[in-house]
């Protein structure tokens, strides 16, 4: 699903060692709306959006890690990013973790562990064949979307697979049923959707997405396909759209949502697309408050902070300061949700048997 991010070609993440990175910027302009009769005048404030942060699979993913970094001791291999969030990387690369693209990269008998996104089967059979001692952090959500694309395709359907092209998880979703999956990237790729049977097709879906983009890839999907089934139970995680609930609650107060979180984090800028469509003035994606352009706050009543689901709330808190600073001393909180799911730990990290 394509996303609107003019001044960010590249949504690779830097390394530790590199310079700070541009925030996203995201600015319709028609957002520049003339002060009307009940427009906030009072003192500057912030809007907290809540829930935010951490969601239960991510907090999952990252305890395993760092857990199997107690037990067995630095170097950690972690296929892919353990989740989309720069601080979270960087803070785990100086801990011993060292991160790799394929398990190739892995030296054989190693431990391996994999990211919260999942992987194909493929994946799995190649950590097999090096005889890597692996520890699966997929998020259990993400795992359910894995069963669901291998029962339709026991059952001979063609799944259309509402995702990101490229994203791990859709790379991961996919490899369970490779010739029954077709990847959807936004409404604007239904026109190449072909299928064998138009009473046996399905759509499933990333679970990361914008929720009323999806939507809107599902109801051409239905144009084509009239028959088109709907999965089980939603796709897109619950956390991901109780984040969005939340920002498109305060973002018609906003005249400049902040969403903090990593380009290459698929929900985080979701929630930017979000603030934007939900009638904020402009809307930033920043990894670090250093970020921040404080031009940005010329002008300003009401700042939304907000972000996403792999963002530790360190990096909330530092914005805060700065806003604090600014004199956005004012914090109220925007309650939509309140979150109590928690995920147990992989069965290695859960028991006294060693991997």
């Amino acid at each position: 699903m394509s996303s609107a991010v003019p001044s960010t070609p590249s949504t690779s993440v830097p390394s530790a060692t590199s310079e700070p990175s541009a925030p996203i910027a995201l600015d319709l302009g028609i957002a520049r709306r003339a002060t009307t009769e009940g427009e906030y005048t009072g003192p500057k404030r912030v809007l907290l959006a809540e829930p935010r942060g951490y969601c239960a699979g991510v907090d999952r993913a990252v305890e395993t890690v760092e857990k199997a970094l107690e037990k067995h001791g630095a170097p950690i291999y972690v296929r892919k990013e353990i989740v989309h969030n720069r601080h979270v990387v960087e803070t785990l690369t100086d801990q011993g973790v060292v991160f790799v693209d394929e398990t190739d990269e892995v030296p054989e008998g190693a431990l391996l562990v994999f990211s919260a996104h999942g992987v194909s089967p493929a994946v799995h059979a190649s950590a097999a064949e090096r005889n890597l001692r692996t520890i699966d952090a997929t998020c259990p959500l993400v795992t359910k979307v894995h069963q669901e694309a291998k029962r339709f395709a026991r059952d001979d359907f063609d799944i259309l697979l509402i995702g990101h092209e490229g994203h791990e998880e859709v790379e991961g979703t996919a490899g369970e049923a490779p010739d029954r999956v077709q990847v959807v990237d936004g409404p604007e790729s239904v026109d190449a959707v072909t299928v064998r049977d138009e009473s046996k097709v399905i759509w499933l879906s990333q679970t990361t997405l914008s929720v009323d983009e999806t939507m809107d890839t599902v109801a051409r999907l239905r144009e084509k396909f009239p028959l088109l089934q709907d999965p089980p139970s939603d796709d897109i995680c619950y956390a991901t759209q109780n984040r969005q609930v939340a920002v498109k609650a305060m973002a018609p107060e906003c005249d400049l949502v902040i969403v903090v979180g990593s380009r290459n984090s698929s929900n985080s800028v979701r929630l930017v697309e979000v603030a934007l469509a939900a009638g904020a003035r402009a809307s930033y994606l920043v990894d670090y408050a250093k970020e921040v352009d404080t031009a940005w706050l010329e002008g300003v009543r009401t700042v939304g902070i907000t972000s996403g689901a792999s963002v530790p709330e360190v990096l909330v808190r530092g914005v805060l300061d700065l806003l604090a600073d600014h004199g956005f001393g004012s914090v109220e909180p925007v309650t939509t949700a309140n979150e109590t799911l928690v995920f147990a730990l992989p069965r290695e990290l859960r028991t006294s048997a060693r991997v």
